[in-house]
């Protein structure tokens, strides 16, 4: 195998990689010796039919785009190890040679890694937080406890409510005729939670258990069905059940379940007010950290290759994808519930890739720019956190972990360093 690397614009580069004919001819084999079980000609038992008939009757094409994807798969990773550049993307391959007995030439349009122009990244200045909790916020963080420990009750003596959970049949009509996914049986909802397109929600209040209501609504304009986008719908529903949460009393007996330092309702408003400050502070500092970073991004410059871009935004589309189905959803289902398209997701999550690449850019080069280095000590520490966390023997985890894994924890460190030095030199104004 050769390569030949060229460096292209927007720092982007292009690998044009030779595979030798007699390599050629080896794939091409090994393409015949896989395809020929399924391959039959008038004479021959199937899977005996000589590689030279084949090729006579179907033409020696016939074993290229296997063998093709072989030596692509195979020689572009060699390629990638010995080219000694910074990969960011997933390779454009395309095919320029592939004939019987003539080297295989293919090249790979990919991106690298950009370099950083760093600007100001010390002194820069962030505001001032308050961390003074008021009486109305220890209320409503104590309202918020007493939600959390609410009783569900069935109701059966009145019409749903805001906020009630409700199990109900559903189907959707557009001009009387019923659509495809617009129909539900047992389905559970929350009457006020958004899971719904706008409108629908809201017309159940007042719905009295199995007795069917109407509820009218329209399909958003750029709703990811077409056929439904910007359509009036009326859907017919019965609601099952209806589920209301009740409240316990504010009282030290409840203060004695939810706290294991209080015991009256006096020290427990003492207790809650100290966390609502802690929580502050928290939240203060982590401000502080992202109007910091965000200035010393903004400061930088960098110019982003786009393939670095698509490849971000897919992973982050993927484990979105992964998150909604860990919850017992589709992403059909998703989209057909919140009104959104792929082509639409994608476009929203392409902002936040950007912003995400950015700034692991910046701060990987404060990192550099500052001679920050993560000894040993210091990744053994962190792994001892993450033994800890996992009840695992920290042996044990770095057993799993190969020196890959390691210097990737290295590199977070010393990046998480780099946002500490940057939010400390910031001045509050």
């Amino acid at each position: 195998m050769s390569l030949q690397v060229e460096k292209l614009e927007h720092n982007m580069a292009k690998l044009t990689i030779e595979v030798s004919a007699e390599d050629v001819e080896k794939a091409l084999q090994a393409s015949y010796l896989k395809q020929r079980g399924k391959i039959s000609l008038p004479g021959f038992r199937k899977g005996k039919v000589p590689r030279q008939m084949i090729e006579k009757m179907y033409g020696p094409e016939v074993f290229y785009d296997e063998a093709a994807n072989h030596m692509i798969s195979e020689a572009y990773g060699k390629a990638y190890d010995e080219c000694e550049l910074e990969i960011v993307s997933q390779p454009q391959v395309e095919i320029t040679q592939l004939e019987k007995g003539k080297p295989f030439i293919f090249t790979a349009e990919i991106a690298v890694k950009p370099e950083v122009t760093l600007g100001e990244y010390k002194g820069l200045k962030v505001d001032k937080v308050s961390t003074r909790v008021t009486q109305k916020e220890v209320d409503e963080e104590i309202d918020r406890e007493r939600e959390r420990n609410a009783r569900t009750v069935e109701v059966t003596d009145r019409a749903v409510q805001d906020k009630d959970q409700v199990i109900l049949d559903f189907e959707g009509f557009v001009d009387g005729v019923p659509f495809e996914g617009g129909k539900g049986e047992n389905y559970p909802l929350t009457i006020g939670s958004g899971a719904f397109i706008p409108g629908f929600e809201e017309q159940l209040i007042g719905a009295e258990i199995d007795k069917e209501v109407e509820v009218n609504v329209t399909f958003p304009k750029e709703y990811q069905a077409e056929e439904l986008a910007g359509k009036d719908a009326v859907f017919k529903c019965t609601v099952h059940e209806i589920k209301a949460k009740e409240l316990p009393e504010l009282d030290d007996e409840f203060v004695s379940d939810v706290s294991e330092k209080s015991e009256t309702v006096d020290a427990y408003k003492a207790e809650v007010k100290a966390k609502i400050k802690e929580r502050k502070e928290r939240e203060g500092k982590q401000k502080k950290e992202d109007q910091a970073v965000e200035q010393a991004v903004a400061n930088a410059q960098i110019d982003l290759p786009e393939p670095m871009l698509d490849l971000q935004t897919k992973q982050m589309a993927d484990d979105f994808a992964r998150r909604i189905m860990q919850q017992g959803m589709s992403m059909e289902q998703y989209f057909q519930f919140t009104g959104l398209s792929e082509e639409k997701m994608m476009a929203e999550l392409r902002p936040q890739a950007e912003k995400r690449i950015r700034t692991r850019l910046v701060l990987e080069a404060v990192a550099a720019a500052e001679n920050i280095e993560v000894s040993e000590e210091r990744l053994d520490e962190e792994l001892q956190k993450m033994a800890d966390s996992y009840q695992m023997e920290v042996d044990k985890l770095k057993e799993f972990m190969g020196d890959n894994e390691k210097k990737q924890m290295k590199d977070d460190i010393a990046v998480q360093e780099a946002v500490t030095l940057i939010t400390d030199a910031a001045v509050e104004g």
